[in-house]
């Protein structure tokens, strides 16, 4: 694979337009033109049925942490949208049999994918790779975490050429998983109407919004990327159904995968980003805009998504989906009544619980699942409480609607 690699290869005019005004400044909370995930799964009594915890079985750990660089490439007479850096991480805690496996395996697939070696790494095309065994890992020395008996743990890190992770970027995963797993809320019983006629009587309104507004617009969810960084066994369809976590080395294909065609790969790891660049808003986001203009939506919109669709219809975002703070600050405002979640499954960031405490009414607009291979799963708004509203629409008709009712 070599870099820079091509994600879109002729942008026009509004394109270049779009990154230069909403991707490629850092004048935010991060730069948008940096995409970042990381999953920590760990064997635990309170996931057993996804993670196989028993109690004579337990202790697996396996930690994902990539972060990729996108740019503008001038290189040919049209510019392209490239992937620019890039950073991939993964780390197995396992029983020391299935660790030495594991590494006979990464030293197969370096040796079939024609890498070479050079003072202890390994290199093809514009990438590098380590491998690292410990017996305990330092991070688990560094939090003062045991190591179950008889245990061992293998990192793999595959980045661009040149590239030397920070320190502060190393340890990001870790501090994520010192944070402890997320409980999942409790669903209450809130009440169901057929439209947002209750929102009239808490106006004005703050909006937060997650990925529904974005898979309108054509942007695959969420558990797309669980499906490409292999975190997740998906074999039903049920979104609500409990997905066999990746815990065993042997399971986890990621590292083959990339060692074997980190060029056929790359497609896959670029497409989240890709679909959020090439995206467009949505009657969802005009709607928005629209009644902010009028007055009745206040303060920025509070966003879990790194599309950018809500900033490109003209209005402030404030970005939480962050993993340097597990509970980021969100503004808000004393003058509003209510808070509108539209396409969010849990409140991860507490964004909604925080509003209940200052005595903000809450509406949901969610349809509670999704149409998938023309197949609709379930996915039940997680936290939803008694006094809370649920509409369970689209955010496009739902929005749309509710501009009618406000003459907007």
């Amino acid at each position: 694979m070599f870099l820079p690699y091509p994600v879109i290869e002729q942008l026009s005019p509004q394109q270049v337009t779009t990154w230069e005004e909403h991707f490629a400044g850092n004048g935010h909370e991060r730069p948008r033109s940096i995409e970042e995930g990381i999953w920590r799964r760990t064997q635990d009594p309170t996931n057993a049925e996804q993670s196989g915890w028993s109690e004579d079985s337990g202790g697996r750990r396996r930690v994902v942490h990539y972060r990729y660089r996108y740019d503008l490439d001038y290189t040919h007479p049209v510019p392209r949208l490239v992937l620019a850096e890039l950073y991939l991480f993964v780390s197995h805690l396992a029983p020391a049999n299935e660790i030495d496996a594991y590494a006979k395996g990464v030293n197969a697939w370096l040796a079939e994918g024609r890498w070479r070696e050079k003072q202890d790494e390994w290199h093809r095309g514009d990438l590098v790779t380590t491998m690292t065994q410990h017996d305990v890992h330092p991070q688990d020395e560094r939090a003062d975490r045991a190591t179950p008996q008889g245990f061992r743990s293998l990192d793999v890190q595959i980045t661009s050429e040149g590239f030397r992770a920070p320190r502060e970027l190393r340890n990001l995963p870790w501090d994520v998983l010192a944070g402890g797993m997320r409980v999942k809320e409790q669903r209450g019983k809130p009440s169901f109407a057929d439209g947002l006629s209750g929102l009239l009587d808490f106006l004005p309104f703050q909006v937060e919004v997650g990925c529904g507004t974005s898979i309108e617009a054509g942007i695959p969810p969420l558990h797309y990327l669980h499906e490409v960084y292999r975190v997740t066994a998906r074999k039903d369809n049920s979104l609500t159904q409990s997905h066999a976590f990746t815990l065993s080395p042997q399971a986890d294909t990621l590292v083959q995968e990339m060692l074997l065609d980190a060029s056929g790969k790359a497609h896959e790891l670029t497409r989240m980003f890709a679909a959020c660049f090439v995206a467009q808003p949505t009657p969802a986001h005009e709607s928005l805009k629209a009644l902010h203009d009028a007055g009745h939506l206040v303060g920025p919109v509070i966003t879990h998504n790194f599309d950018t669709l809500s900033a490109r219809a003209g209005l402030e975002e404030v970005f939480v989906r962050r993993y340097d703070q597990k509970i980021p600050p969100v503004p808000l405002l004393d003058e509003a009544k209510a808070l509108l979640v539209v396409g969010l499954h849990a409140d991860r960031r507490a964004v909604e619980a925080r509003a209940r405490e200052k005595g903000m009414k809450i509406f949901f607009i969610d349809p509670e699942g999704l149409m998938e291979n023309g197949v609709f799963k379930e996915y039940p708004i997680e936290g939803a409480r008694e006094g809370d509203v649920v509409v369970r629409q689209e955010a496009i008709p739902a929005l749309a609607r509710l501009c009618q009712l406000l003459n907007v």
